[in-house]
C-alpha cells in the first residue's frame, strides 16, 4: 500500500517545520512547498519588522530549504506574487480607501495559501493527497452531519482557528493540522530535539514589512477630523492610515481622550468622539461562512470574536436577508470595526462567520 502524499506550506517558521517534520514521523510522503509573494518592490521603511510580504521572504525561504534538506523530503517555491497583489494587497487597499480595516490574514489564507498555492501545485502535475500547515487548529469529522469541523488548537494563546473561518468544506477536507494537539513549547521542543536549526528564528509580526503605507503613496488625502457635532478639530492624513478605536497619532489636542469613532470615505473625514461613543451592541455582517451548520436559516446562540485578539461575547446571530446576518450582544462591544472578521464558537468549535459591514 503506497503513502499517503502530503504537501506542507512552509514559511521557514518552526511552526510550519516542525509540522512538516510530524508528518514524516507519522509515515506520509512529505513534499515541502513554499510560496513566493514579494514582487520586489518599493515598500515602506517604517520599522524593521520581519512579515510575510517583504525582502526578509528571501531569507525565509533559504530557512524553509534547509529545513526540507534537513528532513530529507522534496522542496518547490511556488510564485504567487500575482495573486497575492490581486487577492490580498489590491483587497486591502481597496478596503482601507473605502473607511474600513480589513484582516488580510484571512483573506490571503482563503484565496492564496489554501486557494491558489494548492491549484498551481496541483496543475504543475504534482500529485497529492492533503495540503498541511503549521496553524494552532484542529479538524474532526462529523458524521452525523457529514461535514468537517475546524476547532481550537490545544494551545488556546496561539489558537488560530479565527483566521480560518472563511474555509470552505472541500478545503477542510483536504487539509491537516499537525500542531493543533500541541503548545508552542511543545512545538519549540521537538524543533530543538528534531534538530531543525530554527527554533530560535523570531515569529513573523505584521503581513507587510514596515507597515502598509506604501499601498496609498499615489492616494494620499488630506481631510478634516470631526467631532460627533461635526466641529472641525484638526487634519488627518489619508483615511487609510487610521483604524475604528485609534487614540494615539491623532494630532489634536482636546479637553479628553478622543477616539476614532467613524471613517467617512464619502467626506474624507474622520469622526472622533469618547470611549463611551465606541460601545456598541449589534451590528451586521456579510460574506458569511458556515462550517459546522450546511445552511443558516434560524437564530442561532453562540460566542463571537470580533478580533483576533478579542475575548469571546455572547451573541445571538438572526437571519437579515439571504447575504447578511444581524449580529446581538448580550453586553456593549467595544470599537466594532467595519472589515474586519467576526467568528462564531460554539465551545471549542467554529460555526462560522463573516465580514463585519457596521456596527448600529
Amino acid at each position: 500500500m503506497s503513502k499517503e502524499k502530503v504537501i506542507v506550506g512552509m514559511s521557514g517558521g518552526v511552526d510550519s517545520s516542525v509540522a512538516a517534520a510530524l508528518l514524516k514521523e507519522e509515515g506520509y510522503e512529505v513534499i515541502g512547498v513554499t510560496m513566493k509573494i514579494w514582487d520586489g518592490g518599493i515598500i515602506s521603511k517604517e520599522g524593521a519588522h520581519h512579515a510575510c510580504y517583504g525582502p526578509g521572504e528571501e531569507e525565509d525561504i533559504k530557512d524553509a530549504q534547509k529545513v526540507a534538506e534537513i528532513l530529507g523530503i522534496p522542496f518547490h517555491i511556488v510564485d504567487l506574487k500575482q495573486e497575492y497583489k490581486t487577492d490580498v494587497l489590491d483587497y486591502s487597499s481597496h478596503e482601507y480607501l473605502s473607511g474600513r480595516t480589513p484582516n488580510p490574514c484571512i483573506r490571503c489564507n482563503q484565496r492564496v495559501k489554501f486557494g491558489a498555492m494548492v491549484k498551481k501545485i496541483y496543475d504543475s502535475g504534482i500529485e497529492f493527497d492533503y495540503f498541511a500547515t503549521g496553524h494552532y487548529s484542529r479538524l474532526e469529522y462529523d458524521k452525523v452531519q457529514h461535514r468537517y469541523l475546524l476547532k481550537k488548537g490545544k494551545d488556546l494563546k496561539k489558537d488560530q482557528s479565527y483566521f480560518l473561518y472563511s474555509l470552505s468544506q472541500g478545503q477542510l477536507g483536504h487539509t491537516l493540522f499537525p500542531i493543533g494537539d500541541y503548545t508552542k513549547e511543545e512545538v519549540k521542543k521537538i524543533a530543538r530535539d528534531s534538530e531543525l536549526g530554527i527554533n530560535d528564528k523570531p515569529e513573523s509580526q505584521d503581513f507587510i514589512t514596515g507597515g502598509y503605507s506604501f499601498l496609498f503613496n499615489k492616494v494620499k488625502r488630506s481631510g478634516p477630523i470631526l467631532n460627533k457635532q461635526g466641529k472641525v478639530l484638526g487634519r488627518h492624513k489619508g483615511i487609510p492610515f487610521y483604524t475604528i478605536g485609534q487614540r494615539k497619532g491623532l494630532g489634536i489636542s482636546n479637553g479628553e481622550r478622543l477616539y476614532v469613532t467613524a471613517i467617512d470615505p464619502e467626506r474624507n473625514a474622520i469622526v472622533v468622539g469618547t470611549k463611551e461613543d465606541l460601545l456598541g451592541d449589534k451590528l451586521i455582517a456579510s460574506n458569511l461562512n458556515w462550517i459546522a451548520i450546511k445552511k443558516f436559516e434560524k437564530s442561532i446562540k453562540v460566542k463571537a470574536k470580533i478580533r483576533y485578539r478579542h475575548k469571546e461575547a455572547e451573541v445571538e446571530v438572526i437571519p437579515w436577508d439571504k447575504e447578511k446576518i444581524y449580529v446581538k450582544f448580550r453586553e456593549p462591544q467595544m470599537a466594532i470595526t467595519p472589515g474586519q472578521a467576526i467568528v462564531f464558537y460554539d465551545g471549542d468549535i467554529v460555526v462560522g462567520g463573516g465580514v463585519i459591514e457596521k456596527w448600529i
